[in-house]
């Protein structure tokens, strides 16, 4: 079943032409991925879904539902949730405040405590810091931090924004570990990535995206090990 699916997508900024008749489809259970340069679209793809930013034309259709015109809290109530690039935690609150702050949608007390002590199981440095200012966490823990408060809202689709960047080699590898088990637990990701190599590892099918436009689509293990993408994309 098709969970997401993007028709004709055109996003401006300005006189700037970002994306162009973008097509996307997201099934049910998969995790997606768009890979391309800096510039290409990937995050304004992002933005666009969940209305960080507005589409010029085109239609999102969400379990079959156009939701082009819907707020944002309204898609967070839907099942789709953002974990943005750059992480945006707000800084000046605790570990935990930020978390509960993910859930503000939802009512179920019980729930919504239980969930907490599951995103303590799957981050323990989130654990330990549970007190601490968000603000004084390291780069790797706001990044724990961003992708455990997108999951308290217990999305069925999880948009993730350059979870990688910037951040240790060993940090990127726990935060693919957390895709992973995210991905079991039956989440459906659409992930942009600037590691292509990792995002495609861990990807069922991929989009590559030129300068906002779309240009190859394919199951990720065929472009992994296609000559092109790889001399383009794998450094």
């Amino acid at each position: 079943m098709d969970l997401l699916e993007i028709r004709n997508l055109s996003v401006n900024y300005g006189a700037i032409q970002a994306l162009q008749n973008l097509d996307l489809i997201v099934k049910t259970g998969e995790i997606v991925t768009l890979i391309g340069s800096n510039g290409a679209g990937k995050s304004t793809t992002l933005k666009a879904i969940s209305r960080l930013v507005n589409a010029r034309d085109g239609e999102i259709f969400y379990e079959g539902k156009n939701i082009a015109a819907l707020s944002g809290d309204r898609l967070v109530k839907l099942g789709i949730a953002h974990s943005p690039e750059g992480r945006r935690v707000l800084a000046r609150q605790t570990v935990s405040t930020n978390l509960e702050l993910g859930a503000y949608t939802r009512s179920d007390r019980l729930g919504i405590k239980a969930d907490l002590e599951k995103q303590f199981l799957i981050f323990p440095r989130l654990k330990e810091r549970r007190h601490q200012l968000a603000g004084t966490l390291s780069g790797g823990e706001q990044q724990m931090l961003a992708i455990a408060r997108a999951v308290m809202s217990r999305p069925k689709l999880l948009l993730l924004d350059e979870p990688s960047l910037g951040l240790a080699p060993q940090i990127v590898k726990e935060i693919f570990s957390v895709i992973r088990q995210l991905h079991r637990d039956g989440v459906t990701i659409l992930l942009v990535e600037q590691n292509a190599n990792l995002a495609l590892q861990v990807a069922d099918r991929a989009y590559v995206l030129e300068a906002g436009k779309l240009t190859i689509s394919d199951c990720a293990h065929n472009l992994i090990h296609d000559e092109k993408i790889r001399k383009a994309y794998f450094g």
